[in-house]
């Protein structure tokens, strides 16, 4: 990290950069920052950004950005202020991240911070006729009451323009031409997977753009984080993606533990991280059975459904819940896992192992689904890093990002298991990471039991020494996990209170549905039912 300290302070001498915590931190105003941004892309090679985190600090605004390099894995974050605390504006980095699209949105949305050349400046959450920005410590909610009528759909854009003399102007623009076709596919539709709606322009019966229009189960989880303590708030981790219930929370206590500095015993780990895996199993199922019902293959649905309802017994059994199961907590789990709980992930591995070879002879070489997935939607390795594609969409791209892998945390790093790569990055090879991953799910499972069953009754499920009352040192701290769908992340910016400043939740499905109109474009309308299902993004990862 010393080079790379050098290295930014030489292409950048206004930059503060500050080593003493987990990750290099570089802040830097608002009028250096897109030329740093540049320079950190093309000649440090931190070609991802990771997250970036609307703020709200005593005497600013402006965004934390993380950023990765990809070949070297070094992270680093950069601070970046506003000059105008009331009229927040920053550059915009969409031309150099296109992964920023969303996410400066995201942060238009809940801050009111306008970036500067972004080319689609619309609140991505909200309805278009909100008062206020919901995020900021001076909010009043008196300000938008329960409004009974529609939404009026927004079919006029904006974007903010600097003129060679520095003036920013606000330029208008449209969202579809007059003359462009335009059906609405959702929210209340099966296919898109809960209340996701696209406003998709056709030529014909091929898709020209999308434009997706997110928010409809909004909750306003990190705000709501906001009054919560640290326990408190390990509730929500579950309600994003539930399909990756065990692995958010898991993230959350992770994140706490870091910034308490808790040591977790190794059973109480080994059991987390089999928690983990076992809810993988059962979003991969899931998975399979959803896109192939999507593609009328209305039995395989059934086939993953049915393989499930054993990864539940065993979440039943221990948990008490099959769904929202709040079994971990910080310092290790809530309780020891049931008796049966070894025999019976074995026996779920077994069962599961041997019906796949039927998962593939009922669907995965039928001629249908093979024309139907083979070639379409396509994303390249380059645009998955650009938008931040993780987790098997990621790889199904040949991108090396699974962070067991990348970042190991947990137990992994003592585990046996590949990382499922693909190269053509279309339906095909996503619905087959997929598939693939569950065997690998299923031998790290077998590696864990064996763990587990040697060390006996021995160990703690929990810390002996866990404060009742948390107060997070003052500082700001950040954990990613490989989730169901990709990296999930957790950032916590804390005064020393027992209540956050600021949570913020980086959700991998936010970025997938970055890649809709992308992979969407010049595909029949019937194909976008395809991507979109072998994307398999959750509809409340998005809004949170």
């Amino acid at each position: 990290m010393a080079e790379i300290q050098d290295k930014i302070t030489q292409l950048c001498p206004q930059a503060q950069v500050d080593t003493t915590g987990e990750f290099l931190l570089v802040t830097v105003a608002d009028a250096q920052w897109h030329d740093l941004a540049k320079a950190l892309k093309t000649q440090l090679h931190f070609d991802c950004l990771t997250a970036v985190v609307g703020m709200e600090w005593p005497d600013a605004r402006g965004c934390v950005y993380y950023l990765t390099n990809t070949e070297s894995l070094d992270v680093i974050h950069v601070k970046v202020t506003a000059p105008d605390r009331e009229q927040p504006r920053l550059h915009s980095v969409v031309d150099l991240w296109p992964v920023a699209n969303f996410q400066e949105r995201e942060a238009y949305d809940f801050f009111g911070i306008v970036f500067i050349g972004h080319p689609d400046m619309r609140r991505m959450f909200l309805r278009n006729d909100w008062v206020g920005y919901p995020l900021r410590k001076d909010y009043d909610p008196a300000t938008n009451p329960l409004r009974l009528d529609d939404e009026e759909n927004e079919d006029y854009t904006c974007r903010w323009v600097e003129d060679d003399k520095g003036q920013v102007k606000k330029v208008e623009g449209k969202v579809f031409e007059d003359d462009e076709y335009v059906i609405n596919v959702g929210p209340q539709h099966p296919s898109t997977h809960g209340v996701m709606r696209y406003r998709v322009s056709l030529d014909g019966e091929i898709v020209k753009k999308i434009d997706v229009v997110s928010g409809y189960i909004h909750r306003g989880i990190e705000k709501m984080c906001e009054d919560l303590t640290y326990p408190q708030m390990l509730l929500y981790t579950e309600r994003m993606d539930y399909m990756a219930a065990h692995i958010n929370r898991h993230c959350m206590c992770l994140c706490v533990e870091k910034a308490l500095g808790i040591e977790v015993p190794r059973r109480a780990e080994l059991i987390r991280l089999m928690m983990d895996e076992l809810m993988r199993l059962s979003s991969h199922l899931l998975s399979y059975g959803c896109l192939t019902m999507d593609q009328g293959a209305t039995t395989a649905f059934f086939y993953g459904f049915r393989d499930r309802e054993l990864i539940y017994d065993i979440f039943d059994r221990t948990c008490g819940a099959r769904m929202s199961m709040a079994y971990s907590c910080i310092g290790g789990v809530v309780a020891d896992v049931h008796e049966d709980f070894i025999k019976d992930v074995r026996n779920a591995c077994d069962v599961i192992e041997k019906n796949l070879k039927e998962y593939h002879k009922l669907f995965t070489g039928n001629v249908i689904a093979v024309n139907r997935m083979t070639g379409v939607g396509a994303l390249s390795k380059d645009d998955a890093i650009a938008y931040d594609i993780t987790g098997p969409s990621g790889r199904a791209c040949g991108w090396h990002c699974d962070v067991r892998k990348t970042q190991p945390y947990s137990l992994y790093n003592e585990f046996d298991f590949d990382e499922v790569l693909r190269e053509n990055g279309d339906s095909m090879d996503r619905y087959m990471v997929r598939m693939l991953e569950m065997e690998q799910c299923i031998k790290i499972l077998r590696q864990a039991c064996d763990k587990l069953e040697a060390e006996g009754a021995q160990g703690e499920y929990c810390a002996p020494k866990v404060p009742k009352v948390m107060k997070l040192p003052a500082g700001h701290w950040y954990q990613q996990v490989e989730a169901s769908r990709g990296a999930f992340g957790v950032y916590i910016e804390s005064d020393g209170n027992t209540k956050p400043v600021r949570v913020h939740f980086q959700s991998p499905c936010f970025n997938l549905i970055g890649v809709v109109d992308l992979t969407c474009r010049d595909n029949m309308i019937a194909d976008l039912i395809t991507i979109t299902a072998s994307l398999d993004f959750v509809i409340p990862d998005i809004d949170r």
